[in-house]
């Protein structure tokens, strides 16, 4: 256990920031998911702009690495021209 009063303020902050930051990168594969499984063209166009948002904030928050990032993009990419 923890000694100071400053370590035990960071493990409740660490832990605040690990929910927040489980939420976010959840949401985001369950983006993923939903995309991946669409067969609609027009209804995947529409939302690859917005899973590509989120996979950018992830990486710019460091939840993700933006190589990550990025070849997760060009999957769902190749993925909705693949439908067309």
């Amino acid at each position: 256990m923890a000694n100071h009063k400053s370590a035990l303020k960071r493990i409740r902050q660490i832990q605040a920031k690990r929910v927040h930051n489980k939420y976010f990168h959840k949401t985001t594969r369950n983006a993923i998911r939903a995309l991946r499984s669409v067969t609609d063209a027009a209804a995947a166009a529409t939302q690859l702009p917005l899973v590509a948002s989120m996979l950018d904030k992830l990486a710019k928050r460091n939840i993700i690495h933006k190589n990550k990032a990025s070849n997760l993009k060009s999957s769902l990419a190749k993925h909705v021209n693949g439908l067309a």
